[in-house]
């Protein structure tokens, strides 16, 4: 079976309010998507993410990596990291996103889920750097690649909860107040045992 076959539809916007996800449906075909996932994993510097939470610290079984303009510096989880400069594969993509979706990214943090325990839990990226200036939004890119998986939705005030599962080669961006009134996480499930990379692309603005 293909991909094509059960390919996601484009949709404008997959909340009810206060937020915008747009859904681009798959913007690699089956072959691309298998030689990115292929090379991304041979590839990319992957290492267990280390987060600070409630003051704790934290070591993830998910690994990650950022990769970015040269010499910048970001902060993540509580602590300040370094971006390693861009992997030629991420950079190509990049350049193909930001004329999809009309919008610059300076960043993207790479994740590897090595299967289907391996998960994410529920938070919004709403730091400050990521929220522009004029505009007060923010705006983050997601691609997915390898084992189709479902990302949650959440309203912080309201009822509304979303579902959308993510598959090999496609492409939604978070936009306008998502992350101000949504919170969103990657669901376990004891079925896949296939590794999932997800690449989100952002900008950080200097604070």
């Amino acid at each position: 079976m293909t991909l094509e076959l059960f390919a996601p539809e484009c949709q404008d916007n997959l909340l009810f309010c206060d937020g915008e996800v747009q859904d681009y449906g798959l913007i690699l075909n089956e072959a691309q998507s298998c030689q990115y996932m292929r090379y991304f994993l041979a590839q990319l510097a992957w290492q267990p993410d280390e987060v600070f939470l409630h003051g704790k610290h934290y070591v993830t079984d998910r690994k990650v990596v950022w990769y970015g303009d040269e010499n910048y510096q970001y902060r993540y989880s509580g602590s300040l990291k370094q971006a390693a400069a861009w992997n030629a594969g991420l950079f190509r993509l990049k350049q193909h996103i930001e004329k999809l979706t009309g919008h610059p990214f300076n960043s993207c943090l790479a994740n590897l889920y090595e299967h289907g325990q391996q998960a994410v839990g529920w938070h919004s990226d709403d730091e400050a750097a990521l929220i522009s200036p004029n505009t007060g939004e923010a705006v983050i890119a997601s691609l997915s690649f390898g084992a189709a998986r479902k990302m949650r939705f959440q309203h912080k005030t309201q009822q509304h909860k979303v579902d959308v599962m993510l598959h090999s080669g496609q492409l939604i961006v978070m936009r306008g107040q998502t992350q101000k009134y949504w919170k969103h996480c990657i669901a376990k499930s004891a079925k896949i045992i296939e590794p999932r990379i997800n690449l989100t692309f952002r900008y950080f603005f200097p604070v």
